[in-house]
């Protein structure tokens, strides 16, 4: 990564600091957070902004409320938890603001003084945001001195927050979030301790074509489950049934098999599956080999063998990278092949980092996250930089990777 400035060099003393934070948390019907995880993530942040005397004025979208003002999507609940849990026994004043723009929220930042934290309210209220449109970024910026990116999970849109606001302020430096996903990045697969072992999951290929491409041309062992993997076997001519898979890209799936085996790396799929008449079936879930997926089942979970033959093949990684589930694992019926994933790469002795979503909401389920050395935040964000793409919020940071 080229040199930057990072948080610690900047001088925040007395100074406004527009945050860009992904507090974009799930909320139950009660309007309470059910998964903190992203906002403690953005903790260290915000700390050390108050400990180097800094105003932090901290934005964030949540939902897609479709660029109008719906309370539904208030950042209410996360200006609650950011009371209790920002200095634990020396809580600040938190404030939230009614709107991220307008002459009342510019009264709120212009007041603000040292102990202070301004949280802007729904930047997706605003059709301004997704748009990019640069009045809307200098409304936001008004006011503002130095300018913080830790909102990884939104690093690779273009939106007013990212790339316009960044514009407008000239001291600017990622957050220790944003940092660490950086970092880590940089470890797995810039720089990494080889053997590299990649583990991509998920429904689709089409989705994570790029990311395939990119990984052919340097992983050393690639492992493919989920219904990612039953495009990869009907391209070879295995009977899938009513498995979910790509007929159109059964040629790029025999191109990237072709690509792996040219460069010597090696190639991992299912040898056995677990299958249902579908996702909905209870009790009728069973094992099969690859051979002989049944005419009116679908594959819905990598089988016993496959869990065996992946885990092996993890054993002498010295650096893992997963993405994606390895089944339906949201039904228990279809869920050990994803839940044996988690256990396999918790417990290799390699670097291990870990994005996505779902894959992510898997290792929270089975409460093991303390195994892995780095579980990212962001999941486009993520297989954008594996894909090799530029993210428009490091190239406003003036980062390169």
């Amino acid at each position: 990564m080229n040199s930057v400035k990072t948080l610690h060099d900047l001088d925040l003393n007395g100074k406004k600091v527009f945050v860009r934070a992904d507090l974009n948390v799930p909320l139950n019907e009660a309007q309470e957070i059910t998964d903190a995880h992203r906002v403690r993530s953005f903790l260290p942040t915000l700390r050390l902004i108050l400990e180097k005397g800094g105003i932090p004025v901290i934005a964030s979208h949540l939902g897609r409320p479709g660029g109008k003002r719906d309370e539904a999507f208030s950042l209410r609940p996360v200006a609650a938890f950011l009371r209790e849990e920002v200095i634990p026994g020396n809580a600040k004043q938190v404030t939230l603001a009614p709107d991220c723009i307008g002459a009342e929220t510019e009264k709120i930042i212009q007041e603000a003084t040292y102990g202070d934290i301004v949280l802007l309210e729904n930047l997706r209220w605003h059709s301004g945001e997704t748009d990019n449109d640069e009045s809307f970024a200098a409304d936001l910026s008004r006011h503002m001195e130095v300018y913080v990116n830790d909102a990884f999970g939104t690093a690779h849109r273009g939106h007013a927050s990212v790339v316009g606001v960044p514009k407008q302020i000239t001291e600017r430096a990622p957050g220790l979030l944003m940092q660490r996903e950086l970092d880590s990045f940089q470890k797995a697969f810039v720089e990494p301790e080889r053997p590299l072992a990649v583990v991509i999951g998920g429904a689709k290929i089409s989705s994570k074509l790029g990311v395939l491409l990119s990984l052919c041309e340097k992983a050393d062992k690639i492992i493919i489950g989920g219904a990612m993997a039953n495009t990869f076997l009907a391209a070879q001519g295995f009977q899938m049934g009513r498995s979910l898979y790509e007929p159109q890209l059964f040629q790029t799936a025999i191109e990237i098999i072709g690509k792996i085996a040219r460069r010597g790396a090696q190639l991992y799929l299912p040898v056995d599956v677990v299958v249902a008449p579908s996702l909905k079936s209870q009790g009728l879930a069973r094992n099969t080999t690859v051979q002989e997926v049944p005419a009116d089942c679908m594959a819905l979970d990598i089988g016993p063998a496959s869990r065996i033959l992946f885990q092996e093949a993890l054993q002498n990684a010295a650096t893992i990278v997963w993405n994606g589930p390895m089944g339906a694992f949201e039904s228990e019926e279809f869920a050990e092949g994803t839940e044996s994933m988690v256990e396999s790469i918790g417990n290799a002795h390699g670097l291990t980092v870990v994005g996505g979503g779902d894959t992510d909401a898997a290792i929270h389920k089975l409460e093991l996250a303390h195994k892995f050395d780095y579980i990212s935040t962001g999941g486009g964000a993520f297989l954008a930089l594996f894909e090799g793409k530029t993210l428009p919020a490091l190239e406003a940071l003036g980062i390169h990777l």
